[in-house]
């Protein structure tokens, strides 16, 4: 098994919010991949005592281990164990009712001998490669689809659309957004290759349009991880300079890139 994982802030003076695992059982025998992208809270705060950084580790770590350590366990419920466990860390010292209690999107993918699992919650993306080289997205696209209007404002935005029905989904602090995940099985036989990558490093395709995603999968499966985010950092900064693409809250963002071939 070859895996590469990158993971770059997007600011060198700020803590990346980012988290990357993999987790291979002793065995030898299957494993499982965990991505997040910790949500940037608002200036005006989160309601909680503890940084986007340190529930990304908690959350992420707790994903890894139960991944891993509870292989008959559907990856939708793995995440609502991962998030109840994580909100009991600091029910006690925060508000978790707070709409930007801190909170992140997921992206899970876990195989056997038999099959490949893969969850998907929020704006990250799972990218599968099948022996015959085609490339298929697994995507949350719901916060993609609501009206601008509704995204106007961070507090429209918590009013009204984040974790609320007809809206986009997070982890935060609420296990039964678990439910609200993208979710499959494929055939172990049918998958060769996975690439999860947060929205800080899929802006390759999303924003930039410098190709579909089967050619982001290839340009890392060839060019490798580094290469990509080092484009992606390239074209922010022109477009910072150009303003010809809109709507980035900020010009670099924390990315991710976590590729395995099976």
């Amino acid at each position: 098994m070859r895996t590469e994982l990158l993971s770059l802030p997007g600011d060198p003076a700020r803590p990346n919010e980012d988290f990357a695992g993999i987790g291979l059982p002793a065995c030898g025998q299957g494993g499982s991949l965990v991505v997040l992208d910790g949500v940037t809270p608002p200036r005006d705060g989160t309601g909680c005592l503890h940084s986007v950084h340190w529930f990304t580790a908690r959350l992420g770590g707790a994903l890894t281990e139960l991944t891993v350590s509870l292989p008959d366990v559907p990856l939708s419920e793995a995440l609502a164990r991962a998030i109840a466990r994580t909100a009991e860390a600091h029910r006690e010292t925060c508000d978790l009712s707070h709409p930007r209690t801190p909170q992140a999107t997921v992206v899970l993918a876990r195989w056997s001998r038999e099959t490949v699992e893969y969850l998907v919650l929020s704006d990250s993306a799972l990218l599968v490669e099948s022996p015959d080289g085609l490339v298929t997205a697994y995507l949350d696209d719901r916060l993609a689809r609501l009206p601008r209007a509704t995204l106007a404002t961070d507090a429209l935005i918590d009013a009204t659309v984040r974790n609320k029905e007809g809206g986009f989904f997070t982890a935060a602090a609420d296990p039964s957004v678990a439910a609200r995940a993208v979710t499959g099985v494929l055939p172990r036989d049918r998958v060769r290759a996975l690439a999860a990558l947060t929205d800080g490093a899929s802006r390759w395709t999303e924003t930039f349009r410098e190709g579909d995603w089967t050619d982001l999968f290839t340009f890392v499966r060839k060019q490798g991880a580094q290469a990509l985010v080092d484009r992606v950092r390239a074209l922010e900064t022109a477009d910072r300079e150009e303003r010809t693409h809109l709507g980035r809250s900020k010009t670099h963002d924390d990315a991710t890139v976590l590729y395995a071939e099976l």
